[in-house]
């Protein structure tokens, strides 16, 4: 894929900027988004995720500012659930088959329309959802089709900072970052 030139970069940082503006849904894939993709098996079979306390600081700022979190999963993990706990997050969709069902199922019990939904997938089975919201974003490890439906894609890696970066970015937009920080300064 060609590099944009500078100007269509801006062009396209400000679309992504505007799209962010109206979020009050914001979708998160679980494997190759919030973890790295690998899992771990334990000695009885079990699947083990590492998640990243950079992003769950960067998720619960996000639930703080009064935009809905959710998680969406083609696959079902008792981690997850047990992250998402922790985390504050309510909506967790699990073992979805179609994830574009379940979202719009989930927007329609939460009455939140698509153009105020956001989803960061790092897949094809995520485009469907991805293709829905008005704001869709990835991280770097993307899958090259993913990545080229993105409005905006992280630099910071998967597992590793990437769910945070987009959700300061979503703050950004929204201008409640320096309120969701301003308590550390106190």
């Amino acid at each position: 894929m060609q590099a944009a030139a500078p100007d269509e970069q801006d062009g396209a940082k400000r679309d992504a900027f505007e799209r962010a503006k109206r979020v009050r849904l914001m979708l998160f894939d679980v494997d190759g988004v919030l973890t790295d993709g690998r899992l771990w098996y334990g000695p009885s079979g079990e699947v083990l995720k590492a998640f990243s306390a950079i992003d769950g600081l960067g998720i619960r700022l996000l639930l703080q500012t009064g935009v809905t979190v959710a998680l969406l999963s083609g696959r079902d993990s008792p981690a997850v659930a047990a992250r998402a706990a922790e985390l504050g997050i309510v909506h967790v969709l699990q073992g979805a088959e179609d994830k574009r069902a379940a979202f719009e199922a989930l927007a329609a019990r939460l009455g939140v329309s698509a153009a105020q939904a956001g989803c960061m997938g790092d897949e094809p089975i995520d485009l469907p959802v991805m293709r829905r919201c008005a704001f869709a974003c990835a991280p770097r490890e993307a899958h090259e089709l993913v990545r080229a439906h993105a409005h905006y894609i992280a630099g910071a890696p998967a597992g590793g900072g990437a769910a945070r970066e987009v959700c300061e970015f979503l703050m950004r937009a929204q201008g409640t970052l320096e309120a969701a920080l301003a308590r550390y300064l106190a």
